[in-house]
């Protein structure tokens, strides 16, 4: 290997080292230190005295997230949620990215710049519109009421179905994008030959062409319930107090209890949990594709 190519090796390692790697060290080291009332509000882990050099570890931060019913309740619900959001997500972006890769060669980059528009406005302003869309006098009810199709405004804002609805809006290119490739790149040769041994319509989207966009589908998946996971701005604008979410237990840990360390703590689980998911999900897809191999 030459030493132009160990350069272009090690400047990305490099990189993500400095700005992945050592943030994450830095929230670890948090996770296991002490709070106090100083800035910032937590005893490093390693501290110099008349001793020399001491760790202090302080693993009851965890067995707080262990024992305290909150935590959990927070963690399952933000899973429970993020997991239907993108069951949902997949329900509708299935179809629009079936519908681009179906599409002329020359209509595509027209579809796709439809698809990613939304990125062109800032996140926070999407999710406001949304409030004026589904709180009681808003859009969407008096559309309905004019409409003659209810008699009374709905409850929308401030559920867990409004939570649910902003996920899948605001993630929903991750999820058409990967799934959009991943259909584009199946050979039309595999759809006739499927026709021609007599299947049709449904039977050759589910047998033939779903198997074969498992990697977009996986792709996709992962990059709406990562972040779905520990969403915080949706469910703090859209929801209510009926729906706790991990992201919105670190925000009042951070600023409101100020308590770093439980914080880190919580950032910790979910990256290891998150982790633990795209690996299992791996070896899932590994192990599928030696099947059909």
């Amino acid at each position: 290997m030459s030493a132009g190519s160990r350069l272009a090796l090690l400047l990305p390692a490099f990189w993500l080292l400095l700005f992945v790697g050592a943030p994450l060290l830095i929230v670890l080291e948090i996770s296991f230190s002490e709070v106090i009332s100083a800035i910032p509000p937590y005893a490093p882990v390693l501290r110099w005295g008349e001793e020399g050099l001491r760790i202090a570890l302080n693993p009851e931060n965890y067995a707080l997230l262990i024992g305290d019913d909150l935590y959990i309740h927070s963690l399952l619900s933000s899973i429970r949620i993020a997991a239907t959001s993108t069951f949902l997500a997949l329900l509708v972006g299935l179809p629009i990215a079936h519908g681009i890769a179906r599409a002329a060669p020359r209509h595509r980059p027209w579809l796709l710049l439809l698809v990613i528009l939304p990125f062109w406005t800032s996140f926070l302003i999407r999710v406001y519109a949304w409030i004026g869309i589904l709180k009681t006098e808003g859009i969407l009810n008096t559309v309905l009421l004019t409409a003659g199709l209810i008699r009374e405004p709905f409850v929308i804002l401030t559920t867990e179905w409004a939570v649910h609805l902003g996920i899948v809006y605001a993630y929903l290119p991750f999820m058409v994008l990967p799934l959009a490739v991943a259909l584009e790149r199946i050979d039309p040769a595999f759809r006739e030959a499927a026709a021609d041994l007599g299947a049709r319509g449904w039977s050759i989207f589910f047998r033939v062409t779903l198997p074969l966009a498992r990697t977009g589908i996986a792709a996709g998946c992962l990059l709406v319930f990562i972040p779905a996971v520990g969403e915080f701005v949706i469910p703090d604008l859209l929801g209510g107090p009926g729906t706790p979410m991990i992201g919105k237990a670190m925000w009042t840990e951070f600023f409101g209890n100020r308590d770093w360390p439980v914080a880190s703590a919580l950032a910790i689980v979910m990256l290891v949990l998150a982790a633990g998911g795209i690996l299992a999900l791996d070896r899932v897809q590994r192990r599928s594709g030696e099947g059909l191999s």
